[in-house]
This record gives structure tokens, C-alpha cells and sequence, in this order.
């Protein structure tokens, strides 16, 4: 490239060596005494100045080739060493290879992943929907102390150890459904989303006053599973409770209501699901007269 530029820079001088008219330069300004003015002559001198563009040309390719390389390096995983792309997955690649990453986000969507692949540690969003995860680790999430969101939609998770998630101090979104769970492990206060809808969560699949403390929750999704109860108390919070189609047979008078406080309204509370129960609504109309709107399912 640079030989390139050195013979068409030749050939401009050669051209303007013949070319253009060439002038003596005169260092003393003759006066004219007839006339009474100064007489003298200008140079242009074009060869020197493409010399001098030449030398500044090169000038600069020698400093764009100086300039090192600097790749910028992807923090450390929570399983890795921090190299380029993420840390390394089982399958001997980046997970930012494996995977896409944009941001915070990282998608791990139908990948044929049979675990969670180490995240790197400023992951916000994890998507690892349509895989063949198994089981969730308590290491697959160790330090993780910025994540927000977890969806695994559609594994094949049937196990989940019981501090997996506990340790999150920003999660607020699990989404878990459609996998074979039978024990909903225990979750920070931090939750606004929980969807473990079709499961094979029964009724001791979840810790008593499981979700009392989490005053942010809004929305609580657990549909298609075993449950044969409301699980209650839940908070202030909640704006939606989906539990069609499970095995759930009675409600109590103060499932939703204050007994103690005629005046409570729970305002939040407009969408609740109980269709596909073996419930009678209409038994118990104490339970739901504090709500802006009747429960969904049968009251005949």
C-alpha cells in the first residue's frame, strides 16, 4: 500500500516538474526609477510541497500502525475467568459466543443446553427458554448480584435447589413454567413476578406464607398444577392470582378479607382466576365482598 503511494507521488512531481513554469526566486526587491515601483517575481516551487505531502502521508501511516489493538474484555462470569466473549461454557465456547448478549441481556434461547452456562457477572436479563435444562444449581446464579429477570419457559426442570435464588438481591422476575417442579424453592421479598405455572407443584410444594413478606409482588401466576389451596396471606400488592385448573376445594371467609376491619379494601386485587377448581364460590361470599371484583370460577 505505502509502494502504491509512493510511485503516484512520483508521478505528480515528474507531471508538475514539466509542467508547471518554474520561476527564479529573487531575495532583492529592485526599484524601478522611470516608473516608481517595485519589481518582483513570485515562486511557486510545486515539487516541494508534494514532498512535503508525501512526508506528512507517511507520517501518518506510521502512527496508525503503532496504535495498538485494545479489546475491551467482558467481566468476569459467575463460573468463568473473564476472558474475551464471557466465560467459557461446558461446550468449550464463550457464553456470549453460545449465546447473545446485548447489555445486560443475555439469551440462551433453544440451545439444546442441558444446564445454566456461567453468566458474566453484569447480567441483568437471563433467557434460556426451549433447552434441556434439568436441574438449577446453587452455583448458577452464585454472585450474580444484578440480575433482575430469569426465564426458563419449557425445560426440563425437575429439581432446583432451595438457595438458588435467595441469595439475588435484585431479582425480581422468575419465570419457571411449563417444567416438571414439584417444590417452589424460596425466593427473595424482592418479587414483583412469579409465574410457575404448569408444574407438578401439590399442596406441600410451597413454604407456609410463602409470599407474606414480598410487599412489591403484583403478579402471581400458578396455574396447571396441584395445588389444593389458596396460599395465603398474600400482600397488599398483588394485582393478579391465577390458579385455574387445580385441586383447589374451599376458601375461607378471610382469604382476601380483613374480618377484623370491615372498612379494608384491598383495591390492588382485580384479576383473580379460579376457574377450573372444585370450588363453589357462592358458599363463601365473606371471602371476596373487600375485592373491586368477583373471583373468576363456578358459583352454582
Amino acid at each position: 500500500m505505502r509502494m502504491l503511494a509512493r510511485l503516484l507521488l512520483g508521478l505528480l512531481v515528474l507531471k508538475a516538474a514539466v509542467a508547471s513554469p518554474r520561476f527564479s526566486r529573487q531575495s532583492d526587491l529592485d526599484y524601478d526609477t522611470e516608473n516608481g515601483d517595485y519589481d518582483y517575481e513570485l515562486t511557486t516551487n510545486l515539487p516541494i510541497e508534494v514532498e512535503t505531502l508525501s512526508t506528512e502521508l507517511e507520517a501518518e501511516e506510521e502512527e496508525e500502525e503503532e496504535l495498538p489493538l485494545k479489546p475491551q474484555l467482558i467481566p468476569q462470569g459467575s463460573g468463568g475467568s473473564g476472558v474475551l466473549m464471557g466465560p467459557d461454557t461446558q461446550k468449550g465456547m464463550p457464553t456470549c459466543l453460545l449465546c447473545t448478549c446485548l447489555g445486560g441481556s443475555v439469551y440462551c434461547d433453544d440451545l439444546k443446553l442441558d444446564s445454566v452456562p456461567p453468566l458474566p457477572k453484569d447480567t441483568t436479563h437471563f433467557y434460556a427458554r426451549y433447552n434441556r435444562i434439568t436441574k438449577i444449581h446453587k452455583s448458577d446464579f452464585a454472585n450474580m448480584g444484578k440480575l433482575k429477570r430469569i426465564d426458563l419457559t419449557a425445560n426440563e426442570i425437575s429439581s432446583v435447589d432451595e438457595k438458588a435464588f435467595i441469595g439475588l438481591p435484585e431479582l425480581e422476575e422468575l419465570v419457571i413454567r411449563e417444567n416438571h417442579i414439584s417444590q417452589l424453592p424460596a425466593l427473595p421479598e424482592t418479587m414483583t413476578l412469579i409465574d410457575a405455572s404448569h408444574n407438578n407443584i401439590g399442596s406441600k410444594g410451597i413454604h407456609r406464607e410463602a409470599f407474606k413478606d414480598m410487599t412489591a409482588l403484583q403478579f402471581l401466576y400458578m396455574t396447571d398444577n396441584n395445588i389444593d389451596y389458596i396460599p395465603v396471606p398474600l400482600p397488599d400488592s398483588l394485582r393478579s392470582l391465577h390458579l385455574q385448573r387445580n385441586n383447589i376445594q374451599m376458601m375461607l371467609e378471610d382469604t382476601f378479607c380483613n374480618l377484623k376491619d370491615f372498612n379494608y379494601i384491598r383495591n390492588a386485587l382485580e384479576d383473580i382466576r379460579l376457574d377450573g377448581n372444585p370450588i363453589n364460590l357462592s358458599r363463601t361470599p365473606q371471602a371476596y365482598v373487600c375485592l373491586p371484583r368477583i373471583p373468576i370460577g363456578t358459583l352454582v
